[in-house]
């Protein structure tokens, strides 16, 4: 189908000005397919998101919406792209909730995130989130997917986490996540004894009947590979504490690991015990797990940085209640 100049321009007019990007494939692209060319084209976004954009109609070759990432371009044609938007991002408001900051510059922030703050909008919790707190402290978030997010922590999960500044970095570092180059060390005190370092490969998915857990599922059942390292730190009368060290990142993944191993984390209320006959145990009112240590490359100067936090309170006085009961 042939389109005009004038109907270019029409089509041009109408796209949203906050985020239409215009660009002529180059000479050089020629032979490439459509999604090649986009991720030359912009290198600042990842290709899952390109991809995205492409499924969501959000990419038209000379005027007309283009969704087969497989289209060949030749050098010459005008794509326009307009980014999806996520509607929860679009109603998000900035609120002043304090952080604690362990690290910012231009490019990023690392966030030591308190027990109970929850880090996006979702279904029960569209405010008050850590995303309405970047919002607030870092106003141009505004302008990048989930505002900076690349990864979470579950909302009685504390610890370190980063959050990007820029577009640029973003993208870089969902990128290190996925090439398993962030190092994530998490302490977690399980129940029972454990004897000796290990590993838990087992891959996760969706549970087949409980649609609001994650549980070890077979590929074949559509589970993701899942691999967790932990080492023992410290025993204690019917609990062990664990350094636990992500290869991967799946929702729950030390949680649904441990409790696969019939080791469970002290105060899970989805995968723990129903109880302990250690009463110090049994009452403990959060999964006693602590994001501890964060070391990634900065996304500019491509110096690895690391940093370490400290347990929370709460969870620092339950080891010690457990050392002095022994």
């Amino acid at each position: 189908m042939e389109v005009s100049q004038t109907d270019r321009d029409d089509y041009s007019a109408c796209l949203p000005e906050r985020c239409a990007e215009t660009f002529v494939v180059p000479a050089e692209f020629a032979g490439l397919r459509l999604d090649q060319a986009l991720a030359r084209l912009l290198p600042q976004h990842s290709r899952s998101r390109l991809q995205a954009w492409l499924r969501g109609g959000s990419v038209c070759v000379e005027g007309i919406c283009c969704v087969d990432a497989k289209r060949k371009v030749w050098g010459g044609e005008r794509i326009d792209v307009i980014p999806l938007a996520d509607p929860r991002e679009a109603s998000s408001d900035a609120e002043d909730i304090a952080l604690h900051i362990v690290y910012e510059d231009d490019d990023l922030l690392v966030i030591d995130k308190p027990v109970g703050l929850v880090v996006h909008p979702g279904s029960g919790n569209w405010q008050g989130t850590l995303l309405n707190a970047l919002l607030h402290h870092a106003p141009q978030v505004a302008e990048i997917p989930r505002a900076g997010i690349v990864h979470r922590l579950d909302k009685e999960t504390s610890g370190l986490l980063v959050a990007a500044k820029t577009l640029e970095a973003q993208t870089d570092l969902v990128r290190q996540l996925q090439a398993r180059t962030v190092k994530r060390h998490y302490l977690a005190l399980v129940h029972g004894n454990i004897t000796g370092d290990g590993t838990v490969d087992a891959p996760i998915g969706r549970h087949p009947t409980q649609r609001v857990k994650m549980a070890v599922v077979a590929v074949e059942r559509h589970g993701k590979e899942a691999r967790t390292h932990y080492a023992v730190r410290e025993r204690f009368a019917g609990a062990t504490l664990l350094e636990c060290r992500l290869e991967t990142g799946r929702t729950h993944q030390i949680r649904v690991h441990m409790a696969s191993i019939s080791h469970p984390l002290v105060g899970d209320p989805v995968y723990g015990k129903r109880g302990s006959v250690v009463p110090l145990l049994a009452a403990f009112p959060h999964q006693a797990l602590h994001a501890w240590r964060l070391a990634l490359l900065h996304p500019r100067t491509r110096q690895e940085i690391s940093f370490e936090t400290p347990l929370p309170e709460d969870f620092a006085a339950l080891l010690q209640n457990l050392r002095d009961v022994e």
